[in-house]
């Protein structure tokens, strides 16, 4: 049977409950939260990698298909200045040529390398942001 006054009924739940209880309850609440944010991001995460594995499959694909084209235009090359010249120094001319852009593409990437900062800057001045946050809550 229901009482006539429910409001009064949990109020007086409420006012038995101790500081203790309510602290363990904000606790427990805090981690179910924690965990759902943890599965949500787990979900987003799953979702974003496969996108991103289809098209990096299509990326693959594209290359392969660059690099074919490369090569077969190479051959052309060789032929085509077969026609002036021995094919054995066209196709050292076109080899020499190749040498020359993987060697300019070699340093450039090198010089890029040397300025990747792996540390993720953001992220660890948030977590630190967060750390302080659970120490003193209030202020």
């Amino acid at each position: 049977m229901t009482t006539p006054y429910p409001a009064q009924n949990r109020t007086d739940e409420v006012a038995e409950t101790s500081v203790g209880e309510l602290i363990g309850n904000i606790s427990n609440d805090l981690s179910q939260l924690f965990r759902q944010e943890v599965e949500l991001a787990k979900v987003e995460l799953k979702d974003e990698a496969a996108k991103a594995g289809k098209a990096a499959g299509m990326l693959g694909g594209a290359g392969f298909a660059g690099h074919l084209t490369v090569v077969l235009l190479s051959f052309a090359l060789v032929f085509a200045l077969g026609n002036v010249m021995d094919l054995g120094w066209a196709a050292l001319i076109v080899a020499v040529i190749w040498g020359a852009i993987a060697a300019v593409l070699f340093v450039n990437g090198r010089k890029k390398l040397k300025t990747v900062d792996p540390t993720p800057h953001r992220t660890v001045d948030t977590l630190k942001e967060d750390a302080k946050w659970l120490k003193n809550p209030t202020g």
